[in-house]
Parts: C-alpha cells; sequence; structure tokens
C-alpha cells in the first residue's frame, strides 16, 4: 500500500472515531434522557440506543487497541492481553453490525409494502422477528468467538515454544490480519441481509412511485418519505462501514 493511501484511510479512521463517538453519545443520551422522562421507549429507539452505545464501546475498544498496539511496538504483546483485545473487538464489532441489521429488518417490515403473504406475516410480527435475528446472532457470536480463541491459542503457543509462525500469521501484523478476516467473514451475513433490505426498500418505493402516477397526490406523500429515510440509513451504514474496514485493514 503506498504511502499516500496508508496517510489517507488513516485520515478517514481518525475522522470517523472523533464523528462516530460525538454523534452516537448525543444520539444515546437524547434517547435515554427522552425514556427516562417519558418513561417509555419505541422499538426502534430502543434499536438505535443499543446501536449507538454498541458503536460507542466499538470505537473506544478500537482505540484502546491502537494504544496497546503502539506500546508493545517492539515488544511481544503477553497472551492474556491479546485474547482480552482480540475478543473484546469481535463482540464489540459483531453487535455495532448485527443492531444495524436489526435496524434495517425493522424498516424493511415496517416501511416496505408488499402482498405477500410471508411478507405480511413477518410484517405482524416485527418485533418478534427482530428479537429471533438478534438470538439467531448471539449463536453467531459464540461461533466466532471460539474460532478466534482457537487461533489466538496458536499464536500463543508459536510465540512461547520460539518457533517461526509464518506458516500461520507471520508475524503479529499478519496475525491481525487473520483475525480481521475471520470476523469479517463473520459480519459478510449481516451485511448481506442489509443489503438485501436496501434493494426490496428500493423496489418497494419504485413501485410505490409508479402507482402515484395513477393518483393526484405528489410524489413526496408519507410513505415517499419514510422509505427515503430508510434508505439513506441502510446506505448510510453499507458506506460508513465500507470505508471504516479499509481504512482499519491499512493499520494491521
Amino acid at each position: 500500500m503506498s504511502h499516500i493511501l496508508y496517510v489517507t484511510l488513516i485520515f478517514i479512521l481518525s475522522v470517523e472515531l472523533i464523528i462516530g463517538n460525538l454523534g452516537n453519545t448525543f444520539m444515546a443520551l437524547v434517547n435515554i434522557l427522552d425514556w427516562v422522562k417519558k418513561r417509555k421507549i419505541s422499538s426502534v429507539d430502543q434499536i438505535l440506543t443499543a446501536l449507538a452505545i454498541s458503536r460507542i464501546i466499538l470505537i473506544w475498544s478500537l482505540i484502546a487497541h491502537l494504544l496497546v498496539s503502539s506500546i508493545y511496538r517492539t515488544l511481544v504483546i503477553p497472551g492474556k492481553v491479546m485474547r482480552i483485545i482480540k475478543i473484546f473487538w469481535t463482540v464489540t464489532n459483531h453487535f455495532s453490525i448485527w443492531f444495524a441489521t436489526c435496524l434495517s429488518i425493522f424498516y424493511f417490515l415496517k416501511i416496505a409494502n408488499f402482498s405477500s403473504y410471508i411478507f405480511l406475516y413477518l410484517k405482524w410480527r416485527v418485533k418478534k422477528v427482530v428479537l429471533v435475528t438478534f438470538l439467531i446472532s448471539l449463536l453467531i457470536l459464540v461461533l466466532n468467538i471460539l474460532i478466534i480463541n482457537t487461533h489466538i491459542d496458536v499464536w500463543i503457543d508459536g510465540y512461547e515454544a520460539n518457533v517461526s509462525f509464518s506458516a500461520i500469521t507471520g508475524n503479529l501484523a499478519e496475525f491481525s490480519r487473520l483475525v480481521l478476516l475471520v470476523n469479517t467473514m463473520f459480519t459478510l451475513t449481516p451485511l448481506t441481509v442489509s443489503l438485501t433490505m436496501f434493494l426490496l426498500l428500493i423496489f418497494s418505493l419504485w413501485r410505490h412511485l409508479k402507482n402515484m402516477q395513477h393518483n393526484a397526490k405528489g410524489s413526496r406523500d408519507v410513505s415517499t418519505t419514510a422509505h427515503i429515510k430508510a434508505l439513506h440509513t441502510v446506505v448510510t451504514f453499507l458506506l460508513l462501514y465500507m470505508i471504516f474496514f479499509l481504512s482499519l485493514l491499512s493499520l494491521c
């Protein structure tokens, strides 16, 4: 990777960390204060609050990871420290992505308009669908942690035995890429779901606008506005995650 691209990605990552921390903190505080004031909170605000908190923790875990990496730049990171860093990062990254996926599912079932019996069945049980999705994500998280933990054990054994580790990782940076690759493979499912919700929302909006042409109303009714807001949310999540991943990859 060229030096200019490396610096650019680090700059983008730094900006995302600052803006993301401030934005998510503000969102979480507003929703929590509103919850305390009204003694109730809507389903979408629950997901948004959980998503904001998970992203705040993810950002600070990444900052801690960078600090530890800089401290041990010329030393071998202790096995316990490595295990804590990698597993904590895996957990926070998992919840951040899956809460965003649950949000995209919620928006899709609440806003989209299809006559399919399966869609209507899921639409009437949107809360249960989101809950089941979250429970499934916990099972995936357990499997992810088990695999990451296995790689960490191999890495620790390799260094304790003072044996060349080139066959598996080569060095600490390559090992970090391996862990990042494993975590990325486990994020393909939620990203695929979010992308599918995005495409279905576009199709639903296209059908809605097509039907609107036969009516006297303008093109920007309540349903159209809701579709567009949901699409903005999903697109923002997908783009920011891709940029975040590329920037993070440059640091490994």
